[in-house]
C-alpha cells in the first residue's frame, strides 16, 4: 500500500474524475492508471453490470491482459456459473464492496475456483483484489487487480482503500452512461431473430445472422474484453437458475458501441434428450421504458424528466416533445439541460435550438 499521503491524492483524483462527464471509456481508463499508484497491479478487468441482474454487460482489459488471450469465453461461465465470496454477484451483496482472495482464504488462494481453475492456470497470477462499484444499494460494475506470482499479495489496507472507491467509481460509470450521445441517426439492427444456442458443453452450437451482428455491435473499445463475453455470462447463470440455485431469471441490458441499447435472456433447456443442458440466448433492442429505467435509477429524475427522456431515447424530436407532453419548445429544453445538469454530463449535442424539428438522439 502506498503511503497516505499518496492514497489520498488517488482517491481524490478518482472522484474529481467520476465528477467530470467523461465518456464511460476515459474514465475508467484514467481512474484505473490512477488506483494503480496507490494499488499496484501487473493486470486489471474493469466490467459494467446490469443493475438490477448484477450480469456483465461490458468489460475493459488493462496491463498484461490486454496482452495475451484472456479467455473471455470461460471467464463468464466460471464466474457466473458458481458462486464463491469473492464472485461480483456476492460482492454486490456484500456489507464490505471489496475484497481480496489471499486475505478471504487466509492465504490458501487455491481455495478459490476461480483462482484455481482459471485466472492460475490460463495467467499465472498469485493474488487477485476486487471492488463493486456500489452507490445507493446499486451495483454498476466492478474492478478487479491482479499481481504476479513473485509479487507480495494484496493486504488488508489494501482492500480497504479499494472499498473506499466504490461509490467514486459508480458515480463515473453512471455519468459515462450519458456522456455518450449520438450525433448521427441510430444505425438500423439487423432483421429477423437473433438467437445464440450454446451446447452442453459450452461451445456454441448454432447463431442466427442476427446474433452474430450484435454481438459484434458490442464490442466498446479495441482493449475490451471479447464481445461474447457478457453472452457467456448470461450462459453460466442461466445454468445455475436451472439447477434451483438462484430465483431470477437471467436478464442484462447491454449497449453496443454506436450506443444502442439490448436486451439479453438466457434459458437452458430441459427435457429434450440429447438436447438436455443446451442454453438458448435471444438478443432484442431495449424498448425505451427499459432503458429510462436505468437513467431514473443512476439519478432520480423527476416524473417530467423521465418523461422527456424516454421520448428522447426514441429519437422523437424537441417539437413533436412539447406537442406532446404539452410543453413549449424552450421547456423540453430546459427540462433536457436539467437531466445533463444532474448527471453532471453538461450541455451537449442532444440540446436542439428552441426553433428545431430535430433532437440528436440519446442512445446511450
Amino acid at each position: 500500500m502506498a503511503t497516505r499521503l499518496t492514497a489520498e491524492r488517488v482517491r481524490s483524483d478518482v472522484d474529481v474524475l467520476s465528477r467530470a462527464g467523461l465518456d464511460l471509456e476515459e474514465f475508467l481508463a484514467e481512474a484505473t492508471d490512477s488506483v494503480g499508484r496507490a494499488v499496484p497491479w501487473v493486470a486489471a478487468c474493469l466490467g459494467t453490470h446490469d443493475p438490477d441482474s448484477h450480469l456483465l454487460t461490458s468489460a475493459r482489459k488493462y496491463g498484461y491482459l490486454s496482452e495475451v488471450n484472456s479467455h473471455d469465453h470461460e471467464f463468464g461461465l466460471v464466474e457466473y456459473g458458481g458462486v464463491e465470496p469473492t464472485a461480483f454477484t456476492e460482492l454486490a451483496a456484500s456489507p464490505v464492496p471489496a475484497a481480496g482472495v489471499h486475505l478471504a482464504h487466509d492465504g490458501d488462494v487455491e481455495r478459490s475456483t476461480r483462482m484455481d481453475t482459471f485466472m492460475r492456470p490460463f495467467f499465472g497470477f498469485g493474488d487477485e483484489a476486487r471492488v463493486v462499484f456500489r452507490d445507493d444499494g446499486r451495483t454498476w460494475g466492478g474492478m478487479a487487480l491482479f499481481r504476479g506470482p513473485d509479487d507480495a499479495p494484496f493486504a488488508a489496507e489494501d482492500v480497504a482503500f479499494l472499498a473506499t472507491l466504490s461509490t467514486p467509481f459508480a458515480r463515473g460509470v453512471r455519468v459515462g452512461m450519458l456522456a455518450r450521445v449520438a450525433r448521427t441517426a441510430p444505425v438500423a439492427g439487423p432483421t429477423g431473430p437473433a438467437v445464440v444456442i450454446v451446447g452442453a458443453d459450452d461451445q456454441v452450437l448454432q447463431m442466427t445472422a442476427g446474433a452474430q451482428e450484435w454481438i459484434g455491435r458490442m464490442a466498446v473499445v479495441p482493449a475490451s474484453a471479447d464481445p461474447y463475453s457478457p453472452v457467456s455470462g448470461l450462459v453460466g447463470a442461466a445454468r445455475r437458475y436451472a439447477r434451483g440455485e438462484t430465483t431470477t431469471p437471467p436478464r442484462a441490458r447491454v449497449r453496443t458501441a454506436d450506443g444502442l441499447w439490448l436486451v439479453l435472456h438466457a434459458s437452458a433447456l430441459t427435457g429434450l434428450g440429447d438436447r438436455a443442458g443446451e442454453v438458448v440466448v435471444t438478443i432484442e433492442e431495449a424498448r425505451p421504458p427499459e432503458i429510462v429505467a436505468l437513467v431514473v435509477a443512476a439519478f432520480g429524475l423527476t416524473p417530467r424528466e423521465r418523461d422527456v427522456t424516454q421520448l428522447v431515447l426514441q429519437g422523437v424530436d424537441t417539437k413533436e416533445i412539447g406537442s406532446t407532453l404539452h410543453l413549449s419548445a424552450y421547456t423540453v429544453q430546459d427540462h433536457l439541460r436539467s437531466v445533463f445538469e444532474e448527471t453532471g454530463v453538461g450541455p451537449i449535442a442532444v440540446l436542439a435550438s428552441p426553433g428545431s424539428t430535430s433532437t440528436s438522439t440519446c442512445r446511450g
